[in-house]
């Protein structure tokens, strides 16, 4: 029996996942795959608040407090004043987590690498484009 397609993506991103923490771990990072997607988030869109970044990767909000204090901790990020609301705080990255995201990348990009290995550079143009379609149905409107 052929598997679904949802079920092939559910078992890609576990892989990615389990290959993306044994990097870190042969690298020595002390960090779990849900603190990159944080780091890299920060990284990406820049300062926001513990709502927005647990909505941005997916996240309940007790699970985000524990991250960021961990994050934090590391000295990864800080907690700053929200600009317009006091009773907010903004979540953004120090220059030790912007390092390290740089570092987290490096070893991001040598997971997806590996993980297209097996396929020639016209299969991973087709792939692009197949998963670029889907993201566009899944994000249109109508």
């Amino acid at each position: 029996m052929q598997e679904s397609i949802g079920t092939l993506l559910a078992a890609v991103r576990t892989e990615i996942v389990r290959k993306m923490e044994a990097e870190l771990i042969a690298k020595g990072i002390d960090l779990r795959f849900t603190q990159f997607l944080i780091l890299k988030r920060l990284s990406a869109l820049g300062p926001m608040t513990a709502g927005e970044l647990a909505r941005s990767i997916e996240l309940d909000g007790g699970a985000m407090t524990r991250q960021l204090d961990q994050l934090e901790g590391k000295g990864y990020l800080r907690r700053r004043p929200h600009e317009q609301d006091r009773r907010a705080l903004r979540i953004e990255l120090t220059d030790e987590g912007q390092a390290m995201t740089q570092e987290l990348m490096n070893c991001n990009d040598r997971v997806l690498k590996a993980a297209q290995r097996s396929l020639d550079e016209i299969e991973r143009q087709q792939l692009r484009d197949y998963l670029t379609r889907v993201l566009h149905a899944l994000r249109d409107k109508h």
